[in-house]
């Protein structure tokens, strides 16, 4: 049996760094990283020992090499990709009443949830500090009336599908080091959100250092403490198949998963047009996008060139490329990734087995870190390199790739920045709950006088069907209003703001 280097048998944490933990630690091209144990209580030697007996140090190794030698950058695919000649590949289109999906396509998707073969994975490990909200993102209150955390609307909607389907979905969600602990403790102490806990699987993504730009040493952001980040959402693939999480989804009768972020409380990756489409093209990997307008838009966008499909990050995307436009003035790459995906299962159980299916891309951001004296600073500039792995990587690998264009009004509305910000701030997410609400009680007949806000309760109304069975067509709504579905109402009772 190997030996655990970090480990330590005595009652106490010797006064010198274990000799094996130092090794491994030097032989990854990190020799400093007991240079405070002198100063260290016995709790915060195990602390370190333990952060550090965590990490994967022959990758570190392999990253501290790729700092120091300048090599940031990907090497570049053996394909013909060129961005200069890169398009949009053909969208199906999923847009309000003029939805291109048609009853059959639809069916296929309804038929899918009813069987149960279709399972969920929910990205949830980034904290919700930007934001002004403390823990992780799913804790922010984003019901307009209600107050319902992210966690609560977006697991609501899988409540709502497995009343209208008879089946539940089963949901893996990805936390982190930093949103773990607390991301057990709401979902323990709010009764899953109304799940069923055996359907529900939490797995945590590795954690990465972040590394100096300068030195390729591995920043300390306290004497007794690693400066970490988790992974990026590529990263859910290996933390799940490590769990056994494909298994425990074949287990459950699931044949295909949807994946979504946290951070968007309109995501429709359950869509049942959007799981036709994905179906019917027998895809084994297909992205829900939205049509980008301007060049600008902060959204990655889905080209193909060379018979290669790939997402190019806007940050990646020259200037020329972005503003590129066809003969009709649609910009030639329009199809805005917004990070909801439908996958089969075998496709994901068949990448999980290469070593080489989501490479670390490299960053350099602003983090915290020690300074030579051993004190704590944030620079004003970025001094530091950071790796994370993109979902989006495995589009080549993928044999049958689909694009379902959305109307952002129905599903894309990402709470990434704090409020009173310019775009995508707390204040818009509620905003567009708000009107997508309206939208769904004009399809079911029902008015609402200006001014007046409605939200509609994600776990009991999925969609205009479950409106027409509590508010009756033709009322008229003119006081703030949280619309409750059948399963918790009689029928023709609404829940308003404030008790009625």
């Amino acid at each position: 049996m190997a030996v655990d280097p970090f480990a330590n048998s005595d009652a106490e944490p010797p006064s010198a760094p274990p000799p094996a933990a130092v090794a491994v630690t030097r032989a990854a091209g990190q020799r400093h990283l007991f240079a405070h144990w002198d100063r260290l209580d016995t709790t915060a030697r195990r602390r370190l020992l333990g952060q550090l007996a965590a990490i994967d140090w022959p990758l570190v190794g392999a990253l501290t090499g790729r700092v120091r030698d300048g090599a940031l950058a990907l090497p570049a695919a053996e394909s013909a990709f060129d961005l200069k000649t890169a398009i949009t590949p053909p969208c199906r289109r999923l847009h309000g009443a003029d939805r291109a999906d048609g009853r059959a396509v639809g069916d296929r998707g309804r038929e899918a949830l009813a069987a149960g073969a279709v399972g969920a994975i929910l990205v949830a490990g980034g904290q919700g500090t930007r934001l002004g909200c403390t823990g992780p993102k799913g804790l922010c209150a984003v019901g307009p009336l209600s107050g319902a955390t992210l966690f609560e609307v977006l697991l609501g909607r899988l409540v709502a599908i497995r009343r209208r389907y008879g089946r539940g979905v089963p949901l893996a969600i990805m936390t982190s080091s930093a949103t773990d602990a607390e991301t057990r403790h709401y979902l323990e102490t709010h009764a899953w959100c109304g799940l069923e806990p055996d359907q529900v699987l939490l797995f945590r993504q590795q954690d990465l250092p972040a590394f100096d730009a300068a030195s390729a040493d591995i920043l300390l952001d306290a004497p007794d403490h690693v400066a970490l980040a988790p992974d990026g959402h590529g990263g859910m693939l290996s933390a799940l198949a490590a769990i056994g999480g494909l298994d425990w989804f074949r287990r459950r009768g699931v044949a295909h998963v949807a994946s979504f972020q946290v951070d968007n409380p309109l995501a429709m990756p359950l869509d049942p047009g959007f799981l036709g489409e994905h179906l019917r093209a027998d895809a084994e990997f297909t992205l829900q996008v939205v049509r980008k307008r301007e060049p600008g838009e902060k959204v990655g966008v889905v080209a193909t060139s060379g018979g290669v499909t790939q997402v190019v990050e806007y940050s990646d995307l020259p200037t020329d490329a972005a503003a590129a436009r066809l003969p009709d003035g649609t910009l030639r790459l329009h199809a805005g990734s917004i990070a909801v995906h439908a996958f089969a299962l075998d496709f994901l159980a068949r990448c999980a087995g290469r070593a080489d299916a989501l490479p670390l891309h490299a960053a350099r951001k602003v983090v915290a870190c020690l300074d030579a004296e051993g004190l704590r600073f944030t620079p004003v500039s970025p001094n530091a390199v950071k790796f994370e792995r993109f979902i989006f990587d495995l589009l080549p690998l993928a044999t049958r790739v689909c694009l379902v264009e959305i109307d952002p009004a129905e599903g894309f509305a990402p709470l990434k920045n704090p409020s009173g910000s310019t775009a995508d701030s707390p204040e818009h997410v509620r905003a567009a709950l708000l009107a997508r609400a309206r939208v769904l009680l004009a399809e079911a007949g029902v008015a609402v006088a200006d001014g007046v806000a409605v939200e509609l309760d994600a776990a009991t109304v999925l969609d205009a069907e479950d409106i027409a069975a509590v508010v009756p067509r033709g009322q008229l709504i003119d006081t703030p209003t949280v619309v409750v579905g059948p399963s918790r109402h009689t029928a023709g009772a609404r829940h308003t703001q404030g008790g009625e």
